[in-house]
Order: structure tokens, then C-alpha cells, then sequence
């Protein structure tokens, strides 16, 4: 057998708080073989990111210590000298970060950036630099890229930046890529493509690659072998084919069970629960639910938009001058019942946020009408508003955002009951209480600030305040988007319950395609500020009739590695711009019912 190209034995890390030592990975073991992809998955806290903080030796040396043996093809990394390791990295092994542009220098051209890294690992010249830099953007199918070679990272989009960051971690030709969350911020159809960049890289390169992640869809679309960590510890080393089909410790077996997956719901005409995941040891218990039949499909809609359409100036020149508008919403209808959740869907940039915001008259629409309960909310003043907003709340993706870093979350959740006047003193912290406990939190929790709370617990709040006022109609942004596995399937059992408690519709706001099968009724596809299709979950997903909907699906990886030799094409295309000049007119088109209730966008 050849000797593996990084062995990590027995490491452990710890980290300075508060005076004390606190170890964040204990007695971690493993092996990364010649041209083998070994993905580490974990929810947050798991040690992930340490460990490979840990290899790379960029753990704080004031505030941090390593212990173990790291060697790799034999030599011991903690052994080495800080400017031994400095050579080490970039050129015998790279890293790719979640978020490339923290990583990359805004002040820097792109090609410059690369034109670094090959002259000081390689000592290649000024113009042999240039040219092996353009070459390696090329490679990672950048489009146009003498072009790009000359732009700054903020010119560049998400995906594009992600291709950049791996040309330059690539550039010296390194035995191991450490690749940490590089597509977690990424939407679907561009996480396909760096994925699928990155297997075919290492095709050509024979590189080893130990990927991060808590995604178990891209454990299965990458990975060889799988580690999985739990607050630092090392519970399951194996095959992935083993680790999904038989998993050994209940906490794998939990983490499998939270991952909704692409055609899970056929047979159900409902929402579906999620199992529960016990917090104290990660085991899985029960078995997933259909949830309560709430739709009252009978009544008048709660929510009729028609026509609504918002765009923005952009103005440039000497004199402030109109030069375009970015068409963010174009002539978007729907209807929404009580009790039902209608998903939008769609990537980045596509006009869903900016719908759901332009609904609450967060952002002023430029055109169109939204009726709700057959009141036309577009027209109200500012106490009509104020009223209608009761019965109106928003969710959104960011908790730590949308709450008072300066307020208690007890007086953040009792806001709104004060400012509309239905409580005041100590009935006002009662309701408070109720709310707490209604989202799975302890009241006594009410006096502490939101920096103290986890991830999962702040979305919690969250809901906890958008539900103060009893709404009937929650719009939900990308509200489970950031959070674990396990904290986004409580999070959206809880939509479930309280959705069936009190009747609430939701405007479900998602990139994510299972999790949408999983807890919506109906579908609205989004593309460039339109929606392109709009029909039940069933046929939606079934049967998707948009070129762009069809595309969105495939792309969503499958937790199953069984079916990883459906290599995709390496696609490199992006969504256009929807950035149009002053004379800019929308081609006549129309949504079409192509079947009962399902509705396409097509030339008219």
C-alpha cells in the first residue's frame, strides 16, 4: 500500500478562553491517500474547520496550541520552522475558503493575486507568471479570461470568485487541496459546477483532496471515504458507500435521516415532519410525519398579487443622470390561501427576496397591486399600513441582522405587542413567556441578548417575534438557509406545528429544492424577475416543464453515491443580468396552464 499523503495522528487542539484551555478536537486520526477525496462532516462546532486550520498550522499561536504528529509524505509539519511552513503551503498543499472574497485582495487584480503565488513558490518571472496564470484560469473554465485576468474580485460573481480562489490554490501544482465549505454560499447550479470543477481537476492534476463540509448531498458527490466529527471527536471513518447505505453511530444515521431528499415525498400529499434529533447524543428518534391538512382551499384567497413589478434607477454622470433600471421584479402574479405555503424559488438575484419584501411594502413597488384579505395594500398610508402589518410579519435569513444587538430578546419579541398596543407591563412579559416556550425556548432566557444564543436558537426568536402579533401570513426568507441539518429540520417542524396551531400561510423564500419538496404546497419558479412556473409541489417536481426549472433540479446534489457516475457537463453559464436600458421593452409572454393548476411562462 503507498504511504498516504497526509496522516493526522492523535491531534488535539485547544484554544485559550477565559484563561482555562479548551480542547476543540481530542485524539483526531486519519489518512489521506495519493489521489483520494476524503470529505469531514459535522454541524457547526464539530471541529471541522479547526482541523484543517490545524494542518495548515494557522491556529493562533497566542491563543492556541497543536498537539499530535500532522506529517505530510512523511514529514511532520509541527516540526517545521514558521518559514519552512510558509513554503509548505500554496505549494505542497492549498486551501480554498467558504467565502472567497475575504480571501481574495479587493484591492488587487485577480490575475495579479495568482501572478503572486507562482512567483513566489515557483520563482517563475514576470511575464512566464502572466502566462501560467492566464493558462490556470482558463483551466477552471473561466470564460473570456485574458479578459477577466485585468478585473478586481468585487467584478466578479460569486461562482467566479469561487474559480479564482481555486486556480490560485492550485497554481503551484499541491499534493493535498483543503477545500473548507468552498460551495456552502453558493446557489445549486453553481455549486454543481465547482463541484464537478474540482473532480475533474483532480482527474487531471492527481491531487488528494480532504473536503469540509455538512452537506451530506455533496459528501455523496465527491467523497471517497467519509469522517464524521461531533464536538470534536471523530465518531465514524469509512467508505462512503458505507457510511450512507450503513451507517454505524447514531449520530450518522441522524444527520442521513435530517437531509430531505429530491423525490422523498412521492406518495405524500402533505408537508412531511422531520425525524427528531436528540441534542445530548445526536440519535435519531421517530420516524418522519405527514403534517396537518391546513389548506383552506374552499375560502377566498388571503393573498392575491397581480401584475407586481419593482425595478430601481441606476444613475450615473456629472448630473445624477436616469441610465437604467434593474428590473428586480417583472410582472409577478399569485394567489396564497390560509393555512397553505406557497415556495419561491430560484438563485441568487433572481427577484425572490425583493417579491417578498415588495409584498410587506418593505421596498415601494413601481407597479402592480397586492391584495390582501381584498384590501389593495399597495395604496395604503402609513396607519392603514401600520394596521395591515399585524397581520403581516417577515422572517428573515440573518436573526443576528434582524435583532437589536442592544436588547434583551425578551424586549425584542415584546416590541411589537407594545408599539401596536395589545399589551403593555407585566401582561406584555406574559405573552413574552408564552411565545418562548411556544418556539421550544425557556422564558428565563428573555434577559439574555442575542450574541448569547446559537445559530438555530436566534431563528428560533425570530419566529418567536414574527408570530407576537398573530399574523396570518409569514413571508419566511431563506429563514433555514444558514443553519445545521439538524437545527433547519427543528426549525422547520416548528413552521409545520405552528402553521397547523394557527392557520398561518407562509411565502416560503428558498434556493434550496428538498426542502422546499419537503414543506411546500406549491411551487413558483423564479428566473430574472419572473416567475417561469408555477404549479403544485407534485407537478412541479414531477414534472418540471421550464427549461430553467429542469435545470435547477439536476442540479441539486443527491445524497446517494450510488448515483455519482452521472457526471453533469461542466457548464460555466451564469444568470444574465437583469440590469436593462431605459428603452428596454419585455417580450410578449404570458404563463400558460399546461395541466390542472400548472402554469408555465411561454411566447404569446
Amino acid at each position: 500500500m503507498s504511504r498516504p499523503v497526509l496522516s493526522v495522528q492523535n491531534l488535539q487542539t485547544a484554544f485559550r478562553v477565559g484563561g482555562q484551555w479548551r480542547w476543540a478536537i481530542e485524539d483526531l486520526s486519519f489518512d489521506v491517500a495519493p489521489g483520494e477525496t476524503v470529505a469531514i462532516v459535522g454541524e457547526s462546532g464539530s471541529g471541522k474547520s479547526v482541523t484543517a486550520l490545524s494542518i495548515m498550522r494557522l491556529v493562533s499561536a497566542a491563543n492556541g496550541r497543536i498537539e499530535g504528529k500532522i506529517a505530510l509524505e512523511g514529514r511532520d509539519l509541527l516540526a517545521l520552522s514558521e518559514e519552512e511552513m510558509r513554503k509548505v503551503r500554496g505549494n505542497d498543499v492549498a486551501m480554498i475558503f467558504q467565502e472567497p472574497m475575504t480571501s481574495l485582495n479587493p484591492v488587487l487584480t485577480v490575475g495579479y493575486q495568482i501572478c503572486e503565488a507562482l512567483r513566489y513558490h515557483r520563482g517563475l518571472d514576470k511575464a512566464a507568471a502572466e502566462a501560467e496564470a492566464l493558462r490556470m484560469l482558463e483551466k477552471v473554465r473561466i470564460p473570456s479570461a485574458k479578459a477577466r485576468f485585468g478585473n478586481y474580485p468585487h467584478q466578479l460573481s460569486g461562482g467566479m470568485r469561487q474559480r479564482v480562489m481555486i486556480a490560485t490554490a492550485l497554481a503551484c501544482k499541491p499534493k493535498l487541496l483543503i477545500a473548507d465549505e468552498p460551495t456552502t454560499a453558493l446557489d445549486v447550479t453553481i455549486q454543481a459546477q465547482i463541484l464537478e470543477l474540482i473532480k475533474t481537476l483532480q482527474d487531471e492534476e492527481g491531487m488528494s483532496v480532504l473536503f469540509i463540509t455538512h452537506d451530506m448531498g455533496v459528501v455523496a458527490e465527491i467523497a471517497d471515504r467519509v469522517v464524521v466529527m461531533w464536538k470534536g471527536r471523530k465518531l465514524e471513518d469509512a467508505p462512503a458507500p458505507q457510511v450512507f447505505n450503513a451507517p454505524v453511530h447514531g449520530y450518522t444515521k441522524a444527520l442521513l435521516a435530517a437531509v430531505p431528499r429530491l423525490g422523498d415525498m412521492e406518495g405524500h400529499g402533505r408537508p412531511l415532519r422531520f425525524p427528531h434529533i436528540d441534542p445530548d447524543n445526536g440519535e435519531v428518534r421517530g420516524k418522519p410525519v405527514e403534517a396537518a391538512d391546513t389548506v383552506k382551499a374552499e375560502e377566498a384567497p388571503l393573498l392575491e398579487v397581480s401584475g407586481l413589478t419593482t425595478r430601481f434607477g441606476i444613475r450615473g454622470g456629472l448630473l445624477g443622470r436616469l441610465r437604467g433600471r434593474v428590473h428586480a421584479v417583472e410582472n409577478v402574479s399569485f394567489t396564497l390561501q390560509r393555512g397553505e405555503t406557497l415556495a419561491l424559488v430560484g438563485e441568487s438575484g433572481c427577484g425572490k427576496s425583493t417579491t417578498g419584501r415588495s409584498i410587506l411594502r418593505l421596498i415601494e413597488p413601481t407597479a402592480g397591486t397586492v391584495r390582501f384579505e381584498g384590501r389593495d395594500v399597495t395604496g395604503f398610508g402609513k396607519g392603514d399600513l401600520l394596521n395591515v402589518r399585524r397581520d403581516m410579519q417577515m422572517i428573515f435569513q440573518d436573526p443576528f441582522a434582524s435583532l437589536n444587538p442592544r436588547k434583551s430578546v425578551g424586549a425584542a419579541i415584546a416590541e411589537p405587542i407594545v408599539v401596536h398596543g395589545l399589551a403593555r407591563g407585566a401582561e406584555a412579559r406574559e405573552r413574552v413567556a408564552e411565545l418562548m416556550r411556544r418556539v421550544g425556548l425557556s422564558p428565563a432566557m428573555g434577559s439574555r441578548f442575542p450574541h448569547e444564543f446559537s445559530g438555530g436558537q436566534r431563528q428560533r426568536l425570530a419566529i418567536a417575534r414574527a408570530l407576537a402579533l398573530s399574523p396570518k401570513l409569514v413571508v419566511a426568507d431563506e429563514a433555514v438557509s444558514a443553519l445545521d441539518v439538524s437545527v433547519k429540520a427543528q426549525v422547520l417542524n416548528l413552521m409545520l406545528d405552528l402553521q397547523a396551531e394557527f392557520g398561518l400561510a407562509y411565502l416560503f423564500i428558498s434556493h434550496d429544492m428538498a426542502v422546499v419538496e419537503r414543506v411546500s404546497h406549491r411551487v413558483a419558479v423564479m428566473y430574472l424577475g419572473e416567475i417561469v412556473e408555477l404549479g403544485t409541489r407534485e407537478a412541479v417536481f414531477a414534472n418540471p416543464r421550464h427549461p430553467y426549472t429542469r435545470k435547477l433540479l439536476s442540479a441539486v446534489p443527491v445524497p446517494d453515491p450510488a448515483r455519482r457516475s452521472l457526471r453533469r457537463e461542466l457548464a460555466i453559464d451564469e444568470i444574465p443580468s437583469p440590469i436593462r436600458t431605459l428603452d428596454w421593452r419585455a417580450p410578449a409572454q404570458a404563463l400558460v396552464e399546461v395541466a390542472p393548476g400548472h402554469f408555465v411562462r411561454q411566447a404569446v
